[in-house]
């Protein structure tokens, strides 16, 4: 394992859940590490959470007292809402909660919500999930034409009391009653959520934060930048023993990483 230099460090991607907190209860030594290391670092906030406004996620690290601005947070609806006006997508039937719908309508108010003539189906973390979306969605995704995205790959999404259904859940269950898999799927690992930080810095300069092997390593390892291991979240050194890439350094939490 190698270590990082800090020197050459200007901007560090944190993911939130499991790296800044867990859930409402704040991780103590990370959050003492970004106020340290507040006006000497560009932080950016990264959660492929798709169940709560970029807003909600700002005023929850405020609580903590963490200065967060909305320009510092990274989200998969950013390269989602890309993609969509790329492919001249104007209809959408969106599996996703009211905080979802209403982010996603504010970056792209062109785009009607609405299950008549849907040209894709779009699903996100939906903790308002019903019986009535996943069977009209899963018409939907009988007919051919209909596409299908989805805004992250997560499986499980970390609590206080344990993992609960993500997206990457609720895709098994599309898959087994449609035989559908998204064509396209944003947020980690994929890099185009990192498109705001390389407009800025090369990767050299950039350094990530996470607690997850499947997406916050790989993203790293995907985007050719240094990546910080916590085990304050999903992974375990165990699970980290057994990949053959191994991250530039594991602590216990951010607080132990950074000076």
């Amino acid at each position: 394992m190698n270590s990082i230099d800090w020197s050459r460090k200007r901007c560090v991607v944190l993911d939130l859940d499991g790296t800044v907190y867990l859930g409402n209860i704040p991780i103590s030594p990370s959050v003492e590490a970004i106020q340290r290391n507040w006006n000497r670092l560009d932080f950016r906030f990264l959660s492929n959470n798709t169940s709560h406004s970029p807003m909600s996620y700002v005023e929850k690290l405020n609580r903590m007292g963490i200065p967060a601005r909305l320009e510092q947070f990274l989200s998969p609806t950013t390269p989602l809402v890309d993609y969509l006006r790329s492919e001249g997508i104007k209809t959408a039937y969106v599996v996703g909660n009211t905080l979802f719908k209403a982010d996603l309508a504010g970056r792209m108010p062109e785009l009607a919500q609405q299950e008549e003539g849907a040209e894709c189906v779009i699903l996100a973390y939906d903790t308002e999930l019903t019986y009535d979306k996943l069977s009209r969605s899963a018409l939907l995704l009988q007919k051919p034409h209909v596409r299908f995205f989805a805004t992250h790959p997560d499986l499980v999404c970390p609590s206080p009391e344990g993992p609960l259904p993500d997206v990457g859940s609720f895709l098994s269950l599309y898959e087994t009653a449609t035989g559908r898999r998204p064509e396209k799927i944003f947020g980690k690992p994929r890099t185009e959520v990192l498109a705001p930080v390389f407009a800025e810095y090369p990767p050299a300069a950039v350094v990530m934060a996470g607690d997850r092997l499947s997406t916050d390593k790989k993203l790293a390892e995907n985007a050719g930048i240094d990546f910080i291991l916590v085990l304050s979240g999903e992974a375990t050194l165990e699970d980290v023993r057994k990949e053959e890439r191994q991250p530039t350094v594991i602590a216990e939490t951010l607080g132990h990483a950074m000076p």
